[in-house]
């Protein structure tokens, strides 16, 4: 009964919001209460509540302080340099957009952290999205699967847990999944290319002259610059470039690295002189993360503390900076807490041991000599609709266990136990998406619907790519 009910759970809470019938924050709330009360444990609510804050609170307080940071870090100018580059590289094609935002996605995702590369990823690419009129799932899509994939770096989380939970080295699991990593990540630029070519389709050829042109017409609203734009649609190639519209196309040529960044290059919070000292603190944070010297919810209230008493020494700069990202702040933080609502439901009640149970009850005997094969396949399913920690302190031991019977090694189980992460990076129990799916302005159902099917085809490459390789 507690594995139909925790499936119709999550069935329940998936349909609502993609069908746009309650809000994320209210369906992780209401409906997992609601199923409690129907297992017949309604009086032990508040305490698998508290369990499920108590357990999320640290994650909660990291992307709190995480926001600030690279907040401040993104109005005194840190970035500006990666996102001139990167908009150099696109300039005003949808091909290359979708492409640079796989780029982008997939580099910032070096440091292991979610909320960070999407913090990022959007600030960069957001503007551009915005001003050509292209598809804001797309964006949100391809930048879930790029940091997905690499999600698997060492110190990005699962392949520390699978390591934890199987008693291996993480580096005897990583190391030898690198080929077939290589090919998600390369998977996921050809479908980035695809789907900017269908975008480019779409929206037709533009130039980079024509969108200044309009943008010269036009106040947009762009993320870090302010401002309002009338719903224009861009100029398509063909289209009138006579008159003063030529001349402003001229105007704008020659200052074309100041117009056309996306993030204000005149903005009053930036802080040139202290551009290399910004960049020393990030730095040593990101390593002071990966070396694990402290925990990284106490990282980032240092670093957001220190970032705003250098850059902005006056408390009513200071404030006006935590004002500008409060709204950021309170809907991850919010999302996360609701969520917590959600997995301690799912665990106190223990819908998620018997869910995990019966997954591997069903899996027939004759497929013991390929659990290898069958732990990548329920990675999909399993790290969508569960935590990582569920996932790999949960059920990888019994699948590790069940494998072991029948010759698998516990490595083979822990790589291919990694195979489901670009799916699992867009749950609606990740707290970092919903960083992605607020600061990018699209609705989480928008954002499910389209990119589980691309996430799981890149799961599927992974996965063939590591058997093709001998790896899983």
């Amino acid at each position: 009964m507690l594995t139909i009910l925790g499936f119709a759970m999550i069935a329940t809470f998936l349909v609502l919001i993609m069908l746009k019938k309650m809000s994320p924050i209210a369906a992780l709330v209401l409906i997992p209460a609601l199923f409690c009360v129907f297992v017949g444990k309604g009086a032990e609510l508040g305490d698998y509540v508290i369990d499920g804050v108590t357990g999320l609170a640290p994650t909660a307080a990291m992307l709190m302080f995480a926001i600030v940071y690279f907040g401040v870090m993104i109005d005194v100018g840190l970035f500006d340099p990666i996102v001139r580059g990167i908009l150099k590289f696109c300039k005003a094609d949808p091909l290359r957009i979708v492409v640079g935002t796989a780029l982008l996605a997939a580099i910032v995702s070096l440091d292991g952290d979610g909320s960070t590369t999407f913090m990022i990823t959007v600030s960069a690419m957001y503007p551009l999205y915005k001003r050509l009129k292209m598809s804001l799932v797309v964006m949100t899509g391809v930048a879930a699967m790029a940091n997905g994939v690499m999600n698997t770096l060492p110190w990005g989380g699962p392949t520390a847990r699978a390591a934890t939970a199987l008693k291996l080295d993480a580096s005897d699991i990583f190391v030898p999944m690198i080929p077939a990593l290589a090919v998600g990540l390369l998977f996921v630029i050809a479908l980035s290319y695809v789907l900017g070519r269908r975008e480019r389709a779409r929206l037709g050829t533009l130039t980079l002259d024509e969108v200044l042109v309009e943008q010269q017409e036009t106040e947009t609203v762009l993320v870090g610059a302010g401002g309002s734009g009338d719903g224009k649609s861009p100029v398509r190639k063909g289209g009138s470039g006579s008159g003063s519209g030529a001349d402003a196309a001229a105007a704008a040529r020659d200052d074309e690295d100041d117009d056309f960044q996306g993030l204000d290059p005149h903005r009053a919070t930036l802080r040139p002189r202290l551009y290399w000292f910004n960049a020393l603190l990030t730095v040593a944070l990101l390593t002071s993360m990966i070396m694990e010297w402290l925990p990284i919810p106490v990282l980032f209230l240092i670093g957001a503390a220190l970032a705003l008493s250098v850059n902005f020494p006056h408390i009513p700069d200071q404030k006006a900076r935590l004002a500008a990202h409060a709204d950021n702040v309170l809907n991850v933080s919010g999302m996360v807490f609701a969520a917590a609502v959600f997995t301690g439901v799912l665990q106190g009640t223990g819908m998620v041991d018997h869910m995990a149970t019966w997954m591997v009850d069903v899996i027939p005997a004759g497929m013991g000599p390929h659990m290898a094969l069958v732990t990548g396949v329920l990675s999909l399913p399993l790290t969508y609709f569960m935590s990582n920690d569920g996932f790999y302190f949960g059920v990888l031991p019994v699948l590790a266990e069940a494998g072991a019977a029948h010759g698998v090694s516990p490595l083979e189980m822990a790589r291919a136990s990694l195979v489901g992460q670009p799916l699992h990076m867009s749950s609606p129990l990740v707290p970092a998406v919903y960083v992605l799916v607020g600061m990018a302005k699209v609705e989480f159902g928008d954002h499910t619907r389209f990119v589980v099917k691309w996430a799981a085809l890149t799961c599927l490459a992974i996965l063939g790519a590591g058997i093709l390789f001998g790896i899983v």
